[in-house]
């Protein structure tokens, strides 16, 4: 699943018989802290998500299970709509430096 905002929504007067009624809407992925990534998108809806909300959404195979006994032709759905997020990042810990290695040891060889 991906984070998006609903940033507008499409009508479309011909499309497939099964998406009659279905609605779509233009989605703005987002990173998990909330930041616009990658290009806006086109997802059907089956959440009634409106303008400017926080969703979230899938695609793939599992976009058409929402319509389910309906396999519709969908790539992305609006499956939730968000009501908080709580994201606690880490900073990355600096790297330990690496131990020192000893420095090789050239034995000449004993010959008995």
């Amino acid at each position: 699943m991906y984070f998006g905002r609903v940033v507008g929504s499409v009508w479309a007067t011909v499309k497939h018989p099964g998406m009659t009624g279905c609605r779509m809407l233009v989605v703005q992925p987002l990173t998990p802290e909330l930041q616009n990534t990658g290009k806006q998108l086109i997802c059907t809806d089956c959440t009634g998500a409106g303008a400017g909300e926080l969703v979230y959404w899938v695609r793939g195979i599992e976009a058409s299970f929402p319509f389910r006994p309906l396999q519709l032709p969908v790539d992305t759905t609006v499956v939730g709509i968000v009501d908080e997020v709580h994201v606690q990042r880490t900073a990355a810990a600096p790297a330990e430096p690496a131990a020192k290695q000893p420095a090789p040891v050239h034995r000449k060889s004993r010959k008995s």
